[in-house]
């Protein structure tokens, strides 16, 4: 595994890394926490199977209590959730069991964290429908805001707020994120599928739309160079 400079992808969200060798996983650890990632590690197949979702899984395949493609295929049944096997096996067939016990993608060892950084983020895209509908019914509410995101309504302080879809979709990925900061090419990528200058100006327009509709309830930070944060209480999920 090299090292080169980091940089935050997907702040926020939680990556679990299913490693033996403790070196191995204290090096991803520490450059996955600095991304942004809330990160755990897990040693064994056994653990890996009862352990809680996680929006990234990284799998070694050489587990010492089972083959880690036994896993994979586990964790297939969590559609919402991005997998890639992790291993020093660079044979094909190898690659190919991976991929067809249920892995979204494959590296293998010794990587680049570039390499690893760019592939997380695109099983991340590829999975983020089957995130956002994982919980359909249950609301986000973060202070006076609740959000439906099932149906799609939002109110501050009990009054209705109506919004566009693109607004709605940006003040969810801001509020799933929240407390955290979601930078503009994050932003610019999970919502509109890309990142030219145009889409840009798009972006700051939709960012004012939010903050003239939502009001000072809930304010929008910018935080300059980096993206937005929305600041407001943490997240909790209701029934």
């Amino acid at each position: 595994m090299t090292r080169a400079p980091i940089r935050a992808v997907q702040s926020g969200m939680r990556i679990t890394i299913i490693e033996d060798d403790d070196r191995v996983a204290r090096g991803l650890a520490t450059v996955l926490a600095q991304a942004g990632f809330e990160v755990h590690r897990i040693a064994t197949a056994a653990e890996a199977v009862r352990a809680a979702p996680s929006d990234v899984v990284l799998v070694d395949l050489g587990l010492p209590d089972g083959d880690g493609q036994h896993v994979i295929r586990k964790l297939r049944d969590r559609p919402e959730t991005a997998v890639i096997a992790v291993t020093a096996r660079s044979e094909e067939h190898e690659r190919v069991r991976g991929l067809r016990a249920g892995a979204d993608d494959y590296i293998v060892k010794p990587f680049g964290i570039p390499e690893l950084l760019a592939r997380i983020d695109a099983v991340l895209r590829r999975t983020r429908v089957a995130r956002a509908m994982s919980h359909p019914d249950e609301p986000l509410v973060l202070g006076p805001m609740r959000i439906g995101v099932g149906t799609r309504e939002v109110t501050v302080d009990d009054a209705s707020v109506a919004l566009t879809r693109k607004e709605f979709e940006l003040l969810l990925l801001l509020a799933r994120r929240a407390p955290n900061v979601v930078s503009r090419d994050v932003i610019l990528d999970q919502i509109w599928g890309a990142t030219w200058e145009s889409s840009s100006r798009t972006l700051d327009t939709h960012i004012a739309a939010l903050r003239h509709k939502l009001g000072q309830s809930v304010p929008i930070r910018t935080i300059h160079g980096v993206g937005y944060r929305l600041q407001a209480d943490r997240p909790e999920l209701t029934g």
